[in-house]
């Protein structure tokens, strides 16, 4: 499940906004100059707004920045909160000012935006017992578990693990179909560190689940 399918459903029937074009490809002279992922009528201002839409899952690290932003890197430190929002403030909203697009939406007959959001749900992942009341209420309130080294991995026989895929990330914890044991999901976890992935793991016992990825780095 993508979040883009999950976002395009609610604004569809939702009663504050309609949907007026989304995944607006933007043509140069040569490329492709970039993508407007939504443009909304808000049926309660009647203004046009234009929305990018990002899905992360960030996991914390105090040595990653300088910058709050930069501490949040993903599972596999490649990207960061900091990049995604100075793609959007330098690369994606300023692409609503160029010629091309005025020309695009004047062919569509949408009448150009007057504002611009960023819609970003984020999955937030800290350090194991790092506590999450040091946090502004907003990241609190996307903190949903923790993560941790490979040696830290404890077995516990009471437990069946998961181990999903990217795509599968956003799907509940409860519709999860293969669950493996202890010594299974090692097996699982030790090939995706080999090839520097660090591995989302779900963990349900008779009384708890929980979810929490095990880092290579």
């Amino acid at each position: 499940m993508q979040a883009e399918a999950c976002f395009e459903a609610y604004l569809k029937q939702s009663n504050n906004f309609e949907l007026l074009t989304a995944n607006l490809q933007i043509q140069g002279t040569k490329e492709t100059l970039g993508e407007l992922d939504y443009i909304v009528r808000n049926l309660k201002t009647e203004k046009i707004v234009h929305i990018e839409l990002a899905c992360k899952f960030y996991l914390y690290d105090e040595k990653a920045g300088t910058l709050e932003e930069q501490k949040w890197i993903g599972p596999n430190r490649k990207d960061s909160l900091f990049d995604k929002l100075e793609k959007v403030k330098l690369k994606q909203f300023p692409l609503l000012q160029a010629p091309e697009t005025i020309q695009k939406l004047e062919e569509l007959g949408i009448s150009k935006p007057s504002s611009q959001e960023l819609c970003l749900k984020a999955f937030l992942f800290l350090p194991n017992k790092m506590a999450a009341a040091i946090f502004p209420k907003p990241f609190q309130d996307c903190i949903v578990g923790h993560y941790i080294k490979p040696n830290d991995l404890e077995e516990d026989k009471t437990a069946l693990y998961a181990i999903p895929n990217k795509k599968e990330w956003l799907l509940p914890i409860e519709i999860v179909a293969n669950w493996y044991t202890f010594s299974e999901i090692k097996q699982l976890i030790d090939a995706q560190l080999k090839i520097n992935k660090s591995p989302l793991i779900y963990k349900k016992t008779p009384h708890i689940m929980e979810r929490f990825f095990i880092i290579w780095w």
